[in-house]
């Protein structure tokens, strides 16, 4: 019998977190301040700690991740490598497909990977509160959760369409403790700018952590917590690809393509940064970064200098953004209906390093439930954004006969994402193409700084 699942011991965890930027042929472009000079790392002290900002500026390849880190990690990791030997029947492809779960996580997703890390560096320094956004509510509930193992409040402002359209996140979040608010409120100046422009506003991922920013900078007790996106977010989540290196070297296997999901960059960064030290030493290796079709920002923005959130409270990042007053449609998977993306993942696309794919929402939905029917779990409308490419590239094999090794994260589960199976069932999900003029207006509010 051929091995389904790859399994590591709970020795096995790394121990180290794996820097990206040290394998880097250009150094990253530094963030800026409202004067468009680069600012220092002790201007984010107001809202991170000194240990967090230390590794957001790291070049340092290999990062020690704490015992008590790892003692944690231990309640879901090492997550299981799955060789999807029935989808590959139900496929009729040639190609070997393999998939990292990261739903065995009690959140069901690989934001406790992150999380947890956050939590435990704030309570070494004193924290406790920790505001932050969330879209689909898996960041959210992640947060929750770890905030509860540190004695730790946690504030959420929950995209407002994601409030309605994923009430049992809600409810996880409030099981693990934390208070959970549909973002704009007009418990912030920012929500309530955001309220008077656009009563029926449905909120964005940039709106929600514009308010959790402006909450955390007002109050000394509290610090802000962000779930993709910055440097150190993507180093912890590295903890995926690395123990899929151990599991793929157990069966003598090693991938041809690999691909993630991409909104903010941590599911994508988390599962192929490691593989990228590969290519970047010389192993072919292609790495594809999957996000949808009505919010294309690697696909079809712009490589500029942008804030991270709507109203303006981030520093400039360069990176590939549709404008930060951009308003998404409200699709289903919310943890991907983000204006902007990863310095770090834009700098590789912009390189050339990696390469991105747009897919529209009811093929994704499809793909789900073709993963669903053969393999058994039911995937996260986010990851059935890889499921979408991974089956696109198995059946380019099945008409090329090419036994490619195709690598996926599964990152979540959609056991709390059923009323949008049930939308997709009904015939009610449609797919939205974004405007090319929708997308030019959004861009024409950039702030004026030359890259490079």
């Amino acid at each position: 019998m051929t091995q389904t699942k790859i399994l590591l011991d709970e020795t096995e965890i790394p121990k180290q977190w794996y820097n990206i930027v040290a394998d880097f042929e250009n150094p990253p472009a530094p963030p800026l301040g409202p004067d468009c000079k680069p600012i220092s790392p002790d201007a984010l002290a107001a809202i991170f700690p000194m240990a967090l900002i230390e590794q957001e500026v790291s070049s340092q390849r290999w990062i020690d991740i704490p015992d008590e880190v790892r003692d944690i990690y231990s309640m879901w990791r090492p997550s299981p490598l799955v060789r999807a030997h029935r989808l590959e029947k139900a496929l009729g492809t040639p190609a070997k497909i393999y998939y990292k779960y990261e739903g065995v996580s009690p959140a069901g997703s690989h934001k406790p990977n992150t999380a947890l890390a956050q939590a435990y560096y704030n309570r070494e320094a004193g924290i406790k509160r920790l505001t932050t956004e969330t879209g689909a509510g898996q960041w959210g509930s992640s947060l929750a959760l770890v905030g509860q193992m540190f004695g730790i409040e946690v504030r959420v402002y929950m995209v407002k369409v994601s409030y309605g359209q994923k009430p049992f996140r809600r409810s996880m979040m409030q099981t693990w403790g934390a208070e959970v608010f549909a973002s704009p409120t007009d418990m912030t100046e920012a929500g309530r700018k955001i309220l008077a422009e656009d009563p029926d506003s449905p909120g964005s991922l940039g709106i929600a952590i514009s308010e959790a920013i402006e909450e955390a900078a007002s109050r000394d007790d509290t610090n802000y917590s962000l779930g993709s996106v910055l440097n150190h977010v993507l180093l912890h989540q590295t903890v995926i690809g690395l123990e899929a290196k151990k599991q793929f070297a157990k069966v003598g296997d090693y991938p041809d393509m690999i691909f993630a999901p991409c909104g903010g960059g941590s599911n994508f960064g988390g599962v192929a940064f490691p593989f990228f030290a590969d290519r970047a030493a010389g192993k072919d290796v292609r790495l594809v970064a999957v996000e949808p079709a009505s919010c294309p920002t690697l696909t079809r923005g712009h490589y500029a200098y942008d804030f991270g959130d709507t109203i303006g409270m981030t520093p400039l990042m360069l990176q590939y953004t549709l404008g930060h007053d951009f308003v998404p449609p409200s699709i289903h998977a919310g943890g991907l209906r983000y204006h902007g993306d990863s310095c770090l993942v834009s700098q590789l696309y912009h390189e050339g390093q990696i390469e991105a794919v747009a897919v529209p929402q009811i093929a994704t939905f499809e793909a789900g439930v073709t993963f669903a029917r053969s393999e058994g779990i039911i995937p996260a409308p986010e990851s059935n954004h890889a499921v979408r490419a991974v089956i696109d590239e198995a059946l380019r094999c099945k008409e090329s006969a090419e036994e490619k090794t195709l690598f996926f994260n599964l990152s979540g589960h959609g056991h709390f994402d059923m009323a949008s199976y049930d939308k997709y069932f009904a015939g009610e999900l449609v797919d939205y193409e974004y405007p090319e003029a929708e997308i030019e207006r959004a861009l024409h509010n950039l702030p004026q700084v030359a890259a490079g």
